[in-house]
């Protein structure tokens, strides 16, 4: 863990140099992916680096979660509630779109994300620090992120982690227990999981992705299913070739 620490650290410090940035900032959502960045963030950059918490209807256990993680880590923050903008935005955007029969659920839920994206960038642009990504490697890979939304980052220091392995480094970084045993969930509606949205396990995934086996065939077809559809979300926008 210590090996993995020291090449992540140093990795962050060295893209924040390269880029000329003041420091790097990041949304903690009171998950397991932005405790450990938080916390490797505040091990690089104690004093240039900022956590947003970012409520937008939000569950109020993850906000008290990224809270304690804050307090025990002595965390620079700030907390921007986005729950206002995000109705009158998608009020305004349902009642435009015309009439039709279509369930815009997902679509809905997909403006959190982008909007927690928005307010990143206005900081960091205002701070000059580099935006840190908290995608790990299993979520990329099969695209369960939102696009131009939690994806957006400059930098995405858990992007070759499994979230097996994320699990054993916040528990040897030390975060909080409420935030490592709780299952893993985007808050994108009350009761929403990773697992139960993906309709697979992370371990079903992380079994597959480090030995391109599983047992259960058709687990592992829903996964190639996946990542075959997802590869737009891992590549540059496509463009034709015209000679």
């Amino acid at each position: 863990m210590e090996k993995i620490i020291e090449k992540i650290t140093a990795w962050i410090e060295e893209q924040v140099k390269n880029a000329k940035a003041n420091g790097v900032i990041y949304g903690l959502s009171g998950g397991i992916d932005s405790a450990v960045i938080a916390v490797l963030c505040k091990k690089i950059f104690p004093k240039n680096s900022l956590a947003l918490i970012l409520p937008c209807h939000s569950i109020s256990e993850d906000v008290q979660d990224a809270r304690e993680l804050i307090e025990k880590f002595k965390i620079n923050y700030k907390i921007i509630e986005l729950s206002t903008i995000y109705d009158n935005l998608s009020s305004l955007l349902a009642k435009n779109i015309g009439e039709g029969e279509f369930d815009d659920t997902i679509a809905k839920a997909n403006i959190k994300p982008r909007l927690r994206m928005i307010s990143l960038y206005y900081y960091a642009n205002c701070l000059n620090y580099l935006v840190v990504g908290t995608c790990n490697k299993s979520e990329i890979m099969v695209g369960y992120s939102t696009k131009h939304g939690d994806s957006a980052a400059d930098i995405l220091p858990l992007g070759n982690l499994l979230k097996s392995q994320v699990v054993d480094l916040a528990k040897y970084l030390g975060v909080t227990k409420n935030i490592i045993n709780k299952p893993p969930s985007a808050g994108l509606w009350v009761g929403q999981t990773d697992e139960k949205e993906m309709g697979i396990t992370y371990a079903q995934l992380d079994e597959y992705l480090s030995s391109g086996a599983l047992n259960n065939i058709k687990v592992k077809e829903k996964i190639q299913r996946k990542i075959k559809i997802s590869r737009h979300k891992r590549n540059v926008p496509a463009k034709p070739t015209l000679f």
